[in-house]
């Protein structure tokens, strides 16, 4: 996957305005792209630059949940699939660690209450637990990637 371009011109104008008014974070989406800024997530700011983060983001409203039928320009969903949204706002980790195996992978199947992601918010790591049972037909989110409350996260095929 190309990474869209980053005009550093801004980047620096947004570093800037992150130091003068001391900001931690700035999110910016426009245009199918994204602009993750984060300065130093854990506690005392040492005399760095703030990590930047360029990913694109979704084309248009998330898509509707199972039994919706779609409004006006947003995708149905197949009937017998389940959306399981982010529950809060955090970074999506797909493993307990970075060398262990993931939770889920596509294709597999799910028990309710059986975990399928961890969700880091503040330094504290939350297991996600799918609220049905199923197969996993989608992972929606990238290892590592900052999601919304909300954002749908995996595509569960219902059992029955």
């Amino acid at each position: 996957m190309e990474l869209p371009q980053v005009d550093l011109d801004q980047l620096r104008d947004l570093m800037k305005l992150m130091d003068q008014y001391d900001f931690d974070e700035i999110d910016l989406r426009e245009e199918g792209r994204r602009l993750h800024l984060l300065r130093n997530a854990g506690g005392r700011r040492p005399q760095t630059a703030p990590s930047v983060v360029v990913t694109p983001a979704m084309a248009g409203p998330p898509p509707a949940a199972a039994g919706d039928g779609g409004g006006a320009g947003e995708p149905a969903i197949d009937e017998g699939i389940h959306v399981i949204t982010s529950p809060m706002v955090g970074t999506f980790y797909r493993a307990p660690s970075p060398n262990a195996g993931p939770f889920v992978e596509e294709g597999q199947r799910c028990e309710e209450n059986s975990v399928l992601c961890i969700l880091e918010a503040m330094k504290v790591m939350n297991e996600i637990r799918a609220d049905c049972a199923g197969e996993i037909v989608k992972i929606l989110v990238a290892n590592g990637e900052a999601v919304e409350y909300g954002e749908p996260l995996f595509h569960v095929r219902l059992d029955g």
